[in-house]
């Protein structure tokens, strides 16, 4: 079974910036897409970035020139760089594959957007 591992997240002030990982624990991650998604308290899971085996990149309108994906498929690990962090960015961020996500869930990391 595959094992996901996030981490990165914390608490941050607005304005202020995180970068997630996301350790993928088996071969075959260099060819899918992946994506990084958040649930915020009271809402469903929702994807806010993706990218494709070749590095192309897709966002939320929510997130498009706040964040960053990138992966290093040597190291079977994606990232999530994001600044000019917002309240309503609170939420609990997992990555898995994209567009639907096709594995099981990791324990995500918190991040917390509050002054």
């Amino acid at each position: 079974q595959v094992q996901l591992a996030e981490s990165g997240g914390g608490l941050v002030q607005p304005g202020g910036s995180l970068r997630l990982s996301c350790a993928a624990s088996r071969p075959g991650f260099s060819i899918l897409a992946m994506g990084w998604y958040r649930q915020a308290p009271g809402k469903q899971r929702e994807l806010v970035a993706t990218i494709s085996s070749s590095g192309n990149t897709d966002y939320a309108d929510s997130v498009k020139g706040r964040f960053t994906i990138s992966r290093d498929n040597a190291k079977n690990t994606v990232y999530l760089q994001m600044n000019s962090l917002k309240p309503e960015d609170t939420a609990v961020y997992y990555c898995n594959t994209s567009p639907q996500p096709g594995w099981g869930w990791g324990k995500g990391t918190l991040v917390t957007v509050s002054s």
